[in-house]
């Protein structure tokens, strides 16, 4: 199991097959009670389909889910709960906000169904659009509703009837940018206001990294790392992550050995021509001489210089060729060629740079990772 101790969520090995297609691989996962965990994928990775088994809309192959300590699904026991013995909430990409009702009626449906009481229902409901600020609207129709209101509707039916967990599939993704930034920050104070267990799935890093208090990335089905968002970023566990978190220059090399507390790699540069280069960067112990891996660092932490600095400072040296820069106002960002590989290197040098420029790019190896490939 990776995470907490006291798990409130747990997921043991679950597998889900579709055809010849392996959507989930033995994945195991423990969340927190109130906490926030983001998956977080690539399109087909399989973070969707292990929210559906979660939900009960999907039946796993294999494994089981346990939710505040009961069994909700055992493959080995042929057991799986319905979704709505599940006590689950579950906000969808696409709204699913019914237009004929108004905005009380919405959030107030799921109240109804469990045949709450009248004054309960007006109670629960108005408390509920308060927290997403519609408390105002409530006998609004949902088709005179913006995207915003329509996810935030959607999102108070969800907590109305206080389940034990919700789960988000790509809530965000149909918002124009802005609105997507503005939700990010409202839909994650309001959770932790809330204090309800949520699951939320997402092809996008900075929701995830915005948002969650842990983030788990996944790969062809498998998980591939589970961490807090600063060290999802700086201190990726493969190349996979690194690629996939935000912007990485990876060049491939071979290890040679330990330099003090540092890998040294071979980078080779392609041509018979061009001298390999020797760098030095962190990374976890497993890594053995002669061994594959890949260099990762990111453009913040890359300096650029147009002469070529002192060998002595300590750091990484790499000569290359401008390709193109790019103003963004506060820094630019500047293409660069070494051999064969293509990098990105933010910098606030503002003076032109013309492309064919040579210039010289420094690190320090505590800013660059050795990585498996």
């Amino acid at each position: 199991m990776n995470g907490p101790a006291q798990a409130f969520v747990e997921l043991d090995r679950l597998s889900k097959q579709f055809g010849p297609e392996q959507a989930v691989r033995e994945v195991s996962l423990c969340v927190a009670q109130g906490e926030f965990v983001t998956l977080l994928g690539p399109s087909g990775c399989g973070k969707t389909t292990t929210l559906r088994c979660i939900a009960g809309l999907e039946r796993p192959d294999a494994g089981e889910i346990r939710i505040d300590g009961q069994i909700v699904v055992s493959a080995q026991r042929g057991l799986c709960l319905d979704p709505e013995d599940r006590n689950i909430g579950m906000v969808f990409q696409s709204y699913a906000v019914w237009p004929h009702m108004t905005v009380f009626d919405n959030v107030a449906y799921g109240l109804r169904v469990r045949r709450v009481g009248h004054a309960g229902i007006r109670d629960l409901t108005m408390k509920a659009l308060e927290l997403v600020g519609l408390d105002h609207l409530a006998e609004r129709y949902a088709t005179k509703l913006s995207g915003g209101q329509r996810q935030r509707v959607a999102l108070a039916r969800a907590i109305v009837y206080k389940p034990k967990v919700i789960l988000f599939d790509e809530p965000l993704s149909n918002l124009d940018a802005k609105l997507r930034e503005q939700m990010r920050v409202e839909l994650a104070r309001l959770q932790h206001e809330v204090g309800i267990t949520s699951i939320y799935v997402t092809h996008d890093q900075a929701e995830a990294l915005v948002m969650s208090d842990r983030v788990v990335v996944m790969n062809e089905g498998r998980i591939q790392q589970i961490a807090d968002p600063h060290t999802i970023y700086t201190r990726p566990v493969n190349a996979f992550v690194a690629k996939f978190i935000g912007v990485a220059n990876l060049m491939d090399g071979i290890v040679l050995g330990r330099s003090g507390k540092s890998w040294e790699l071979e980078i080779a540069l392609g041509a018979k021509d061009r001298t390999p280069l020797r760098l030095r960067a962190d990374g976890d112990d497993g890594f053995a001489p002669g061994c594959p891996a890949v260099l990762c660092v990111r453009p913040e932490d890359i300096r650029l210089h147009t002469a070529r600095p002192d060998d002595a400072a300590g750091h990484n040296i790499i000569e290359a060729e401008v390709i193109d820069t790019v103003y963004l106002g506060t820094f630019l960002e500047c293409h660069v060629r070494v051999g064969p590989y293509e990098m990105c290197v933010q910098t606030d040098h503002l003076k032109p740079l013309a492309p064919g420029e040579k210039v010289f790019l420094t690190f320090q190896p505590d800013h660059g990772l050795c990585l498996a490939g």
